[in-house]
């Protein structure tokens, strides 16, 4: 543990970043700066980077006078934090008034200590599924080159292939090339709900763009099967999930998915069968269960259904769709997870934590996927029309309240395979 507060980063514009030894490093909380306990902050894990943000000044607090002003010599910095570690606090700064939407990365906040850089995070997966440290580039290129030749016709594996696995470095479908653990399964070109922060589509006249390019083509249960039964076969702690970043909605393809399924099934009966989802369509959910999936995932920025929607813009469904789409699925006795969208001062609210135990008990999920919020704080806040998020316990406490509360509710960053949903503490790749 640290002996005291890492020193506050800043950025001179051009790509260099310094410690100012004037300032300690705070955190944000909603709309406000405030310290962050030591015992909170943790080594940069690998694959971790820092970015500037510009148009904004960092917030710390003097070593000298103790008092809390902003760091005047350039621009305040954040950490983005790699997949399987959730981020305590945001970076903390006062926004200019002309400065740029930041765009949709995550924004947790970064300090210098012991020659070292440090962010307020915890390491909420053991799995090793997407370390930055596990993917050889060469590999995943020879993989590429392997199966394309294998589906010379698939266009989804195209997709993955020229898309997602080269392009966007996207890690789910770099491990389908390397043949292991999880594949996904783009499926849905539409979506019926109109998320805020899309990573996939964005209107022209936002300040922001979309961060990846969406599916334009209606697969075929044949090209879902082709591809999905070896890696199923061969692939170590295998599964397959629907419902990708570079997509839209899953479930207006149910159909397509369903007969997908059931031919999967004639196949092989090894590894599991997943959808990653809004859960708008509930009927649609019991129809796949029949048909053999094995577990969803709905995922959600609030269990308050106010604020879900506002950043949702749903069509046609309502919070309560996704409700009952997880107790279906425990009904039929799958695996049901929550992605649930962290940001600190709004998740940790007392209001939110009473929210999320309530949807815990009417739903009885397996697990909470703690996963970091990629949104500009102040753009999300503005958009949804909150000026005071109430009282905040931390993101830690709560996280510690619930197990408390929910001693059998699993915690972690990805969809688990079938090994584990039997053994979670031991089976998954490590």
């Amino acid at each position: 543990m640290l002996s005291s507060s890492p020193y506050l980063l800043y950025s001179d514009g051009n790509g260099n970043i310094f410690e100012d030894t004037t300032l300690y490093s705070v955190g944000r909380s909603g709309w406000d700066a405030l310290p962050i306990p030591e015992e909170e902050w943790i080594e940069l894990p690998d694959g971790g980077s820092l970015y500037e943000l510009p148009g904004r000044k960092g917030i710390g607090i003097d070593v000298g006078t103790g008092e809390m002003r902003l760091c005047q010599k350039g621009w305040a910095v954040a950490a983005f934090i790699p997949p399987a570690h959730t981020g305590l606090y945001l970076a903390a700064y006062e926004a200019e008034p002309e400065a740029p939407t930041l765009p949709l990365f995550c924004y947790t906040a970064a300090g210098w200590a012991e020659d070292k850089f440090y962010v307020p995070a915890v390491r909420i997966e053991r799995d090793i599924r997407q370390e930055c440290s596990g993917y050889d580039q060469a590999q995943v290129e020879l993989g590429v080159e392997r199966l394309m030749e294998a589906y010379p016709h698939n266009r989804l594996v195209k997709h993955l292939a020229e898309n997602c696995a080269l392009t966007y470095q996207c890690p789910a479908a770099r491990n389908y090339f390397l043949g292991r653990w999880e594949c996904p399964v783009p499926s849905s070109a539409a979506c019926n709900a109109n998320c805020i922060g899309c990573i996939s589509f964005q209107p022209e006249f936002e300040t922001i763009g979309s961060t990846q390019d969406r599916l334009t083509f209606r697969p075929t249960p044949q090209e879902i099967v082709e591809f999905t039964v070896p890696h199923l076969e061969t692939a170590p702690y295998p599964i397959i999930s629907f419902g990708q970043g570079c997509e839209g909605e899953p479930l207006l393809m149910w159909e397509t998915i369903k007969d997908a399924i059931i031919e999967i099934r004639k196949h092989t009966t090894k590894g599991s069968i997943n959808i990653n989802t809004n859960g708008s369509k509930p009927d649609a959910v019991e129809q796949l269960m029949l048909a053999g999936l094995n577990s969803i995932r709905v995922s959600l920025n609030s269990a308050r259904a106010d604020i879900y929607t506002k950043y949702y813009q749903p069509n046609n469904y309502t919070f309560d769709d996704l409700i009952e789409s997880l107790k279906m699925v425990r009904r039929h006795g799958g695996w049901a997870s929550i992605n649930y969208f962290v940001f600190p001062g709004l998740t940790d609210s007392i209001a939110e934590f009473e929210a999320l135990c309530d949807l815990i008990r009417a739903t009885d999920i397996d697990m909470i996927q703690w996963r970091n919020f990629n949104i500009d704080p102040d753009w999300y806040l503005g958009k949804i029309g909150i000026t005071d998020t109430g009282e905040c316990m931390g993101i830690q406490q709560m996280m510690d309240l619930i197990h408390e509360e929910f001693p059998n509710l699993k915690f972690g960053y990805f969809n688990p395979p079938a090994e584990r949903m039997q053994d979670y503490d031991n089976a998954f790749a490590h």
